[in-house]
């Protein structure tokens, strides 16, 4: 198997030769400028590495690591009409920098581009990666719908919330990964613990999203800490403190929930307070290692040599450490 850095260089080679400019401008140009953005492209690296470690030639699935990549940020334009957002990795998101429908139809044509990249495979091969795409996809919006009808909610459960973000996170990363093994040829057997793994280590991804947005170091998590206590979002963190608080706490936390103060500072800094008296910030924390756990068991499963399953162990540590 090559290393990270390999496969990184590679796709983005491969991105920047595929993605050709074409007309319409205005069609396209939201496109190449949502693309050009970056990001640390965790998805394809994980179908390109998948490919690898079930002896497949990585290169042969630089087509459906570009699909995930195009889907995974088309989805990120339309998320960004609906939650209003004015930046996107620092830069101006696509309805800012352009309008609302210029971003809405060049998101829909990445989606087409996305299925497109499917035409380069065989025709077993692109059934079972269409099948897949098209699953994961519905379940992604899915996941984007439970995400914004919590928005109106005071019920959410913790078991509500781990689906959430099952849908709209972590079953996009195991689609990654069982689109890197259906490619190389993998047992349906492999094909579906791959994708388990991926998606137990999307949700400690996710959880750990969760915790660094208000415990994490703003230089190295790379976004503003407590934007999740700012835009009153019911994350693990928030559901465990009501859950574990004391009834005082509870009404001082569904407040704070419910405001939105100009200075924000001190609504971060109690809301903080209390997930860390409460216990909510340690029970998060046990819930990562628990996934995560959960994630490394499957690769037992695995009929791969151990050196490339201690490979994929180092990746979903780097991964939980943010070293990648």
């Amino acid at each position: 198997m090559q290393n990270i850095s390999s496969y990184h260089t590679a796709f983005v080679a491969y991105l920047e030769d595929k993605i050709q400019v074409k007309e319409p401008a205005t069609l396209y140009d939201p496109i190449h400028y949502f693309l050009d953005l970056g990001g640390k492209r965790l998805r394809p690296l994980l179908t390109l590495m998948t490919a690898d470690a079930f002896n497949g030639d990585y290169k042969h699935a630089l087509n459906a690591a570009l699909s995930i990549e195009i889907f995974h940020n088309f989805s990120l334009i339309h998320d960004d009409i609906m939650d209003d957002a004015p930046l996107r990795r620092g830069q101006h998101t696509v309805h800012e920098k352009w309008d609302v429908n210029t971003a809405i139809l060049s998101g829909d044509a990445m989606l087409i581009m996305a299925y497109q990249l499917f035409e380069f495979y065989d025709p077993h091969t692109f059934r079972e990666l269409a099948k897949l795409f098209s699953k994961t996809a519905l379940e992604v919006c899915e996941g984007q719908q439970y995400d914004m009808d919590f928005e109106t909610r005071d019920d959410v459960s913790v078991e509500e919330y781990l689906k959430m973000i099952e849908f709209k996170t972590a079953v996009l990363v195991g689609a990654a990964m069982k689109m890197g093994a259906i490619v190389a040829g993998a047992s349906q057997e492999d094909q579906d613990h791959i994708y388990e793994f991926g998606r137990l280590l999307g949700v400690a991804f996710q959880l750990q999203d969760d915790y660094l947005d208000a415990f994490g170091d703003p230089e190295s998590f790379g976004k503003q800490v407590g934007g999740d206590i700012i835009e009153n979002k019911k994350t693990f963190l928030y559901l465990k403190a009501l859950e574990f608080s004391t009834e005082e706490d509870q009404l001082q936390l569904q407040h704070l929930f419910g405001i939105t103060p100009t200075d924000a500072t001190e609504k971060i800094e109690t809301a903080k307070q209390i997930f860390q008296s409460s216990g909510s910030a340690d029970a998060t924390r046990k819930e990562i290692e628990n996934y995560t756990n959960m994630a490394f068991a499957v690769l037992d499963e695995l009929s791969i040599p151990e050196d490339k399953k201690d490979l994929l162990k180092e990746f979903g540590n780097d991964l939980m450490n943010r070293r990648v």
